[in-house]
């Protein structure tokens, strides 16, 4: 009886492309028969892994097998025992794949990806800006113009792997040969060698510098977010790719406002005399003044919005809002007059207060008369 797919994987039937392409990635690493030494389960068990994530990763061939199971038009994809598999394994860990040869060296090696963090304030965050960035990478030589080798000379071929920038080892297995492919450690993957390498990057290409770069933060980032700067990383060695810089931005906060996506949130307090009558404030928002009406009887936690005041949207138009949330404060320390005048507006609502004295201390002073 075949296995059920997901099962073999180890997700729910539900399971979005990027849950199954996880599990794929670990139950492979797991399996592989180079990691098993020659384990005919582990063989066994990695390749039912690979054949059920070949089905599960075409949402063609997964529709088909989430309607007919293993008897519809998807059963013919979990053929090919070693080179549909080997194709699934070499798109995710590269190198040579289950009994078959190592690739050749497809041409020089990229550089690497950077990462650095750039500080911008609220406003700068909310509306974008430009920010200049130092970062020390990789950049081609100079003096040798990338190549790695003193002008006017040439390159060789590796002796260690006539070329090919990979060496192979052969062993057997219940399969028959298992062929597994590493970099040449003598030409380090390049298939050749430098007699006499550029003095001044030593047969790299390339050498370590400062660069700045001016990086634009879009209108709308939020803290944490990561931009990415294509071709702005380091550059590979001996005229390989240039690869990638990763900028993650991190916002101060602002001394009033709490962003929630793209809505500002402010605590608004207001006193309760406020409160009660009403009143119109001058309100200060990130574009400036506006005029905010408080009704007559406003109780604490009540919200008001000021429309369109807020972020603006990072993959659309229109901003999102300014959210006042109100906090009605009740007064403290009040002097002997502002006393009198609650007390009169008390009676005027014939409501019952505490008397004048009716504290601790007072009723201290009056058990001890």
């Amino acid at each position: 009886m075949e296995r059920d797919h997901y099962e073999v994987l180890g997700v729910d039937r539900d399971a979005d492309a990027a849950e199954v392409k996880s599990a794929y990635r670990r139950l492979a690493r797991q399996h592989h028969p180079d990691a098993n030494d020659g384990d005919s389960a582990a063989e066994s068990e990695f390749k039912a892994v690979a054949a059920s994530y070949k089905v599960l990763s075409d949402p063609e061939a997964r529709q088909s097998y989430d309607r007919f199971g293993h008897d519809g038009p998807s059963a013919g994809m979990a053929g090919d025992p070693f080179g549909g598999i080997n194709d699934i394994f070499e798109s995710f860990f590269g190198g040579g794949g289950v009994g078959g040869g190592g690739r050749r060296r497809s041409g020089p090696r990229p550089g690497e990806d950077l990462e650095t963090t750039i500080l911008v304030d609220f406003e700068e965050a909310v509306f974008g800006s430009e920010e200049e960035i130092t970062v020390r990478t990789a950049v081609a030589c100079t003096s040798c113009e990338a190549t790695g080798r003193t002008p006017g000379t040439s390159a060789e071929q590796c002796g260690g792997c006539r070329g090919s920038g990979q060496v192979r080892q052969v062993r057997q297995s219940v399969l028959g040969q298992m062929v597994t492919a590493a970099p040449c450690p003598t030409c380090s993957g390049r298939g050749e060698v430098f007699p006499d390498p550029c003095v001044d990057c030593r047969g790299e290409g390339r050498r370590v510098e400062e660069c700045s770069f001016t990086v634009n933060v879009r209108a709308g980032v939020d803290d944490g977010t990561t931009l990415r700067l294509t071709g702005r990383g380091a550059v590979g060695p001996r005229g390989g790719p240039t690869g990638d810089l990763y900028v993650s931005v991190r916002v101060r906060p602002h001394p009033v406002f709490e962003r929630h996506g793209t809505d500002l949130y402010h605590r608004l307090h207001l006193p309760v005399t406020q409160a009660a009558l009403g009143v119109e404030l001058d309100y200060e928002t990130l574009d400036g003044d506006v005029e905010v009406r408080i009704p007559a009887g406003t109780q604490t936690g009540e919200v008001f919005r000021l429309r369109g005041s807020g972020v603006p949207h990072l993959q659309g138009r229109g901003r999102g809002d300014i959210v006042l949330e109100v906090v009605v404060d009740t007064p403290t320390d009040l002097s002997a007059e502002e006393d009198k005048l609650f007390r009169s507006l008390a009676v005027e609502r014939g409501e019952t207060v505490r008397e004048p004295g009716d504290g601790l201390i007072s009723r201290i002073r009056s058990a001890l008369r």
